[in-house]
């Protein structure tokens, strides 16, 4: 799982209002070139959006973002989610997603909230909101004490400075919005979609393989 996060390197953060748009909005990501899909609990029935695209796409990550709750935590892992994210470190939540089997990065950003997730186990934790909080600046300096985890930034990424996060040593991957944004999921701009999905993974392979 860890791999292919790495590999895919991007992690679209999806508020889906319209659920007959699920099927077509993951095709239009596979076909970018990304096979990650966070679908936010901001919008109603993402548990449905999220049995919707794995039933099209069962080798797809699909997975359920801004879960705040215990009771969301369980819609997601009765829908099938391959992984949880919250924007913060909830230790019921992240023991119960342990317990399911089911992947989680708990949002931590101050070491405290780092440690907490390290002595949970964790080593692959979201960065959020990563603008906010000083971005690769705060990301390098955080390598160094904690140079076994590995962060999942969203906040504040695009095209512009997707290459800027990418090339940081503990990023696995980055969430953002930039590619399915509400107005293109909207106008079912698909090919938009696709457009900007192979633009950010040309983006992350060329980094890949400078890394290596």
């Amino acid at each position: 799982m860890k791999n292919t996060l790495y590999e895919t390197g991007i992690v679209p953060v999806i508020k889906l209002k319209d659920l007959d748009k699920a099927e077509k909005l993951a095709k239009a990501l596979i076909e970018g070139g990304i096979n990650f899909a966070e679908v936010t609990f901001r919008a109603e029935n993402a548990d449905e959006a999220i049995k919707r695209m794995l039933k099209a796409y069962p080798s797809m990550y699909v997975g359920a973002g801004t879960v705040l709750t215990m009771e969301e935590a369980k819609k997601a892992v009765e829908a099938g989610a391959k992984f949880i994210v919250c924007p913060g470190f909830d230790k019921e939540i992240v023991e119960y997603a342990q317990k399911s089997g089911v992947q989680i990065y708990p949002g931590c950003v101050t070491p405290t909230e780092i440690q907490m997730a390290c002595k949970a186990g964790l080593e692959v934790l979201k960065f959020f909101p990563s603008k906010q909080f000083g971005g690769v600046g705060t990301l390098k300096a955080l390598a160094a004490p904690f140079a076994k985890v590995k962060f999942m930034p969203t906040g504040g990424i695009d095209l512009n400075n997707l290459e800027e996060y990418i090339s940081c040593k503990n990023v696995v991957a980055c969430g953002g919005s930039f590619m399915v944004k509400e107005s293109l999921i909207d106008s079912e701009n698909w090919s938009e979609i696709t457009r900007l999905s192979r633009e950010a993974r040309t983006i992350v392979d060329r980094i890949r393989r400078e890394n290596e």
